[in-house]
């Protein structure tokens, strides 16, 4: 028979340890205490301690390394339909260096016309990145700041939000919508286009366990760039 208060720690324990790797306090690679400290700064059994490290190595928060420690697991996005990719390893796959350029950054609400929850605060941003000298893509994104607060201290000048986000924050969920447009003329101008030229958006929002995470929307040109997938058997494909 389990205990009450054992039980009630367990999930104090499990909860503040998530809360951490959630917010950023510890990043993805960051070797945790051992259960030993946190079995004495808790006041419960290593046996606890070890209970929630194991539960949350099963859901992917965590990596045990034998004789090396519990390190915080970096995001295993890749499991998903559709993998999310990184508009820098896009460019690099091509040969070419990738650049980018922050255009907008505002903290504000979001409001009836925004993708994310009414009222919820978040970043917006806006990025041109470049292959080489050529404009590559144009990203417009919110990030919900209640579900990821570390990113109010970020400075995405100097790294990308999309990079950044993959490496620091799991989600669970993810949705792509992709379309052919004309880009606003504004963004055709930005990518070195004439008005009404076609280009390919892709519109993505990510969750972690129902929670909004961020909302992003990628135009490329469309004569540079298209969407190659490779299937299996088992139906799971994965953009090349």
């Amino acid at each position: 028979m389990t205990d009450g208060r054992s039980a009630t720690l367990h999930d104090r324990i499990l909860t503040e340890v998530r809360d951490k790797i959630l917010r950023g306090h510890w990043p993805a690679g960051h070797r945790i205490p051992i259960e030993t400290e946190m079995a004495t700064d808790y006041g419960v059994s290593r046996m606890t301690v070890n209970k929630v490290l194991t539960q949350l190595t099963r859901e992917g928060y965590l990596e045990r390394r034998r004789k090396g420690g519990t390190f915080v697991a970096r995001p295993r996005g890749q499991s998903a339909v559709m993998a999310i990719p990184n508009i820098g390893d896009e460019v690099r796959a091509r040969g070419a260096e990738h650049r980018f350029a922050l255009v907008r950054h505002v903290r504000r609400k979001a409001g009836p016309g925004d993708p994310l929850p009414v009222g919820a605060e978040v970043l917006e941003l806006e990025y041109l990145h470049r292959a080489d000298d050529l404009p590559f893509c144009h990203e417009w994104r919110q990030i919900n700041l209640a579900a990821v607060p570390a990113a109010a201290e970020v400075d995405f000048a100097v790294v990308s939000a999309g990079a950044w986000l993959q490496q620091q924050v799991p989600w669970s969920t993810a949705e792509h919508v992709i379309r052919a447009v004309a880009p606003p003329p504004s963004v055709a101008r930005a990518l070195g286009l004439s008005a009404g030229s076609a280009c390919l958006e892709v519109e993505r929002r990510t969750e972690f366990e129902d929670q909004p995470i961020t909302f992003v929307r990628l135009i490329y040109p469309g004569t540079h760039h298209q969407l190659v997938a490779r299937f299996s058997m088992q139906g799971q494909f994965a953009p090349g």
